[in-house]
């Protein structure tokens, strides 16, 4: 309201008036000073209406899947960092859905947030809502999931190199017929984890069959009849590279339903840092994110990128490998 006293040279309570559609004030000043808001994207903060003196610090977090191990480790690690400086945390569910997504941007815009931290619905492939949030100088870091990443800062894992050795272990103990069950293409994630999958098998001079990588939704109903589909062919695979926790949980209830025994008619490793991994028979290896981590690191490039530096930076937070009982045919002594 201060800018747009200055801009027009009245006060700020004929401001206030004029937007609240005030009689004192006349038409065409009405008109000017909404005009002028409207340019500014102005728009009136509950907050500090009601709070003038001591309007909170707020940063908006938004997750695909609030309800999994991930995004509430992640938002954990997101929430510590921020009270440290003095800020809450509001957390919105995209669902997976971009609509979604871009209306939980839209809130958070009305809130007037002064950062936020997103990681990427699984339908988002039109980034408009955020090209808009850079318009208007909101600080933006992504983690997980990623996109325009030469204009926002972010904070991913090394999924290409842990696929990697994850395939090479399946391999060194005993499997050939490696198959990796993924999410959609689109996103980074994605594609980062099923490049590492695809650099083991060229390494180990083994032939890329296409039948055996099946990327579609990150839904468990969908990953668990893809696996059964997957499981059921003539020249079945005899492991299995799962995409997350989702799809891995998806994986080992297919290869239960058919009768098969883990590991040894079908290995399974997936990318999960999920205390369930250990609850189950076999235990299942698993490809661990230091979710917490990441959570904390993306809250501490947003609370830079608020004290004003623009630099876009690229961390990278590196996943571990941890070996149960799922994936070794052979032990090796």
């Amino acid at each position: 309201m201060k800018d747009l006293a200055q801009r027009l040279g009245v006060s700020i309570a004929t401001v206030s008036r004029a937007l609240h559609g005030s009689p004192e004030i006349g038409q065409e000043m009405q008109r000017k000073v909404k005009a002028l808001a409207k340019e500014l994207n102005y728009r009136p903060n509950p907050f500090a209406q009601s709070l003038r003196k001591e309007a909170p610090k707020i940063i908006g977090v938004v997750v695909p899947n609030l309800v999994t191990h991930y995004y509430a480790a992640v938002l954990d690690g997101i929430e510590a960092e921020a009270q440290k400086a003095g800020y809450s945390i509001i957390s919105a569910n995209s669902h997976e859905s971009c609509e979604a997504e871009a209306h939980a941007i839209d809130n958070f815009n009305s809130l007037h947030v002064e950062g936020i931290i997103a990681c990427l619905a699984q339908d988002t492939t039109d980034y408009t809502h955020f090209e808009e949030i850079r318009r208007m100088g909101i600080p933006l870091v992504f983690f997980g999931r990623t996109c325009l990443t030469d204009q926002f800062s972010s904070v991913t894992a090394n999924g290409d190199e842990a696929a990697q050795q994850a395939t090479q272990h399946l391999l060194d103990t005993g499997s050939r017929r490696v198959a990796f069950i993924g999410g959609p293409n689109h996103l980074d994630m994605v594609r980062r984890r099923k490049h590492g999958y695809l650099e083991a098998l060229r390494d180990n001079r083994l032939p890329i069959e296409r039948e055996l990588v099946v990327c579609d939704r990150i839904d468990y109903d969908v990953a668990l009849h893809n696996t059964l589909q997957l499981l059921q062919r003539e020249n079945r695979p005899d492991a299995i590279l799962a995409f997350n926790d989702i799809l891995t949980f998806a994986a080992f209830t297919a290869i239960k339903q058919l009768g098969l025994t883990i590991p040894d008619d079908v290995a399974l490793i997936g990318f999960t840092d999920d205390a369930h991994a250990k609850y189950m028979t076999p235990q299942v290896s698993a490809i661990e994110d230091q979710s917490r981590l990441m959570g904390e690191r993306s809250c501490q490039l947003l609370m830079r990128q608020i004290a004003g530096d623009t630099k876009v930076y690229r961390e990278v937070v590196p996943q571990k490998i941890v070996i149960r009982g799922s994936s070794a045919k052979i032990h090796h002594s």
